[in-house]
């Protein structure tokens, strides 16, 4: 079914933090951090404001942005892009996954979509006309296997969309997943749409390895990344997309028709940010990862059973061991009413056959706001 954007919920997002900001509660649900972003990068946004150039700059992107994601990409994964043919800058991923899906899906087109998803990817997949074919992954792994890619890959798949690592799921997807969805790909000749927004977000020793790293999917990958995820700037809405010039062409005269140009003083200091030493970025993850871990001690610690975090700026409880005789919107929605934190129900992330167990709670926060948080949760479990 073809359904207006009219015709669509609110999204889950917007649920729980209207439901936070009416209760005075806590927001675990949405992901974004209440630490304020580098400020170097936001004095080099400051400064090219104030004596930079504030007009409509080129529609792919200033150009030192684009041979920054160019020598970006090519420093942390090996991939070597050229900036002018293979790099544009968006107004954030979302409009980046818009244009891509837009742009390439013709009617009838089957795309395969991985439950749990981002919310964004079904409606904008079924406003460009494509059919999505759901693969649908179980706690506590969520790993890809070849049983289920066989079922949901067909002679009309021309495209998958692919989010690694995964927001709503926190995994970081090893190797060995990464190449059985190419095989995949490459036997039905289908394009990947590779939401890697959460790239530089990996923890443990783990390393984010791009689709299109991988042999064969060169020329069949569209990487998208995003500048707010990296550096903690969610409303900067800086995207990038990388592919192949025959793929970025379409994807260019999509972009023009949504938002045509991005801030260009955002992309002076992105293009200043990107270009950062390994320290700044490897010092990010471990300041994230001792939040993870805050937050992942003080859960267990009261009863909750929560699954490990690879990635990303979220951690997810499984309710399913508490016996609790509820589903997971039901759980958020009680505690944010009556206890002031607000989640996320993973259930959200299904359309078909969901799991209903999953909470996700973000712990991109400060200290004192996760330990507000844990001595409110510390009640929900009590008799």
């Amino acid at each position: 079914m073809n359904r207006t954007f009219g015709d669509l919920p609110v999204t889950i997002f917007e649920v729980m933090s209207q439901l936070a900001r009416d209760t005075d509660a806590i927001n675990l649900g949405q992901g974004f951090p209440d630490d304020p972003g580098p400020e170097d990068v936001r004095r080099q946004a400051a400064d090219a404001v104030l004596n930079g150039y504030n007009q409509y700059p080129s529609m792919m992107g200033l150009p030192e942005l684009r041979q920054a994601i160019a020598a970006h990409y090519a420093h942390w994964h090996g991939v070597s892009l050229d900036p002018m043919s293979e790099v544009m800058v968006t107004s954030g991923a979302t409009e980046a996954l818009a244009g891509a899906l837009f742009g390439l899906i013709d009617a009838g087109d089957e795309v395969v979509v991985f439950q749990p998803f981002y919310d964004a990817y079904v409606p904008l997949i079924r406003r460009a006309g494509g059919i999505p074919r759901f693969v649908r992954l179980e706690p506590p792994h969520w790993r890809l296997t070849d049983e289920a890619l066989r079922r949901a890959f067909t002679p009309k798949t021309k495209f998958v969309i692919f989010n690694n690592p995964l927001n709503p799921a926190a995994v970081v997807y090893p190797r060995e997943d990464i190449e059985l969805l190419a095989r995949y790909c490459l036997e039905f000749d289908a394009v990947a749409i590779c939401d890697e927004v959460w790239e530089h977000i990996v923890f443990d020793g783990r390393a984010h390895i791009p689709l299109i790293a991988i042999s064969g999917m060169r020329e069949r990958t569209v990487k998208i990344g995003s500048a707010g995820k990296i550096f903690a700037l969610t409303g900067w809405k800086i995207g990038f997309v990388c592919a192949a010039p025959p793929l970025l062409r379409v994807l260019a005269k999509a972009h023009q028709f949504l938002a045509f140009t991005t801030a260009p003083n955002l992309q002076v200091a992105v293009a200043y940010g990107l270009g950062k030493s390994d320290a700044f970025f490897t010092d990010m993850r471990q300041g994230l990862a001792r939040s993870r871990d805050r937050l992942t001690e003080g859960l267990v610690s009261i009863g909750f059973p929560v699954l490990k975090s690879q990635g990303t700026y979220f951690l997810n409880v499984d309710l399913a061991p508490l016996g609790l005789n509820e589903t997971d919107e039901d759980f958020c929605k009680r505690v944010t009413v009556e206890h002031k934190v607000a989640s996320i129900p993973v259930s959200s992330f299904y359309e078909d056959n969901p799991v209903t167990s999953v909470v996700r709670f973000c712990f991109a926060k400060k200290d004192a706001t996760l330990d507000m948080a844990l001595e409110r949760l510390s009640r929900v479990l009590r008799r």
